[in-house]
């Protein structure tokens, strides 16, 4: 029974590694369609929203099924326990994903854009946030999750310079308002996503153990 059950949580531990991989290129492929002017790629990261949803759900019921059907001690319990927790953060960049890909389907013919806001940098970060995050989750690395942790500033820092900057261009060109607007719901989903990454992280330490 023991030997099925750590069979069992080693495959949900995978499950999760692998929903991390789709939500790490859901945010790159949603950026890149919003540089590209791609509506193709930003439609394929709204379909592949049903299969991170799936993921997720599958990830929660072996979890539960995992507490339920045996009682783990002290460190698989806080290792499911992050597995749940580090599911819902990745559903949720996932849907940030989303949100990205759809303004960029909406952007994708709009002859004006602005220029100022650092959509690119931000997304560098935070992207690189929650391929660290998972990495640390992966590898029980606790001091490479709290440097993700401390990276959340920075993410901060740019959304709020991004924000100030494309007001001003809004405010200079009136015919900006109407993508600049997108562009501010963009920068919102990014600044989220660094959030979500610095979640991980912690949920990460908490299941190493360290605090």
């Amino acid at each position: 029974m023991r030997t099925a059950y750590h069979e069992a949580l080693e495959s949900t531990r995978l499950d999760v590694v692998r929903l991390g991989a789709l939500c790490g290129d859901a945010i790159r492929v949603a950026v890149e369609a919003l540089d590209r002017r791609d509506a193709t790629a930003g439609g394929r990261v709204v379909a592949g929203d049903d299969a991170i949803d799936d993921l997720r759900r599958r990830i929660e019921s072996h979890c539960i099924e995992l507490i339920w059907r045996q009682q783990p001690v002290a460190g698989e319990l806080r290792e499911i326990a992050a597995m749940l927790e580090i599911a819902t953060d990745l559903e949720r960049i996932g849907d940030y994903a989303v949100d990205i890909a759809k303004n960029a389907i909406k952007l994708a013919d709009h002859p004006l854009r602005p220029q100022k806001v650092e959509i690119d940098r931000i997304a560098s970060v935070a992207h690189g946030m929650l391929l660290d995050a998972m990495r640390a989750y992966t590898e029980r690395d606790a001091n490479l999750a709290s440097q993700v942790i401390e990276r959340d500033d920075e993410v901060d820092k740019l959304y709020k310079r991004s924000i100030k900057l494309l007001q001003e261009e809004m405010q200079e060109d009136p015919e900006l308002v109407r993508a600049g607007t997108r562009f501010l719901f963009v920068l919102a989903s990014l600044e989220r996503c660094g959030d979500r990454a610095g979640n991980i992280a912690w949920h990460t330490k908490d299941m190493i153990g360290t605090t």
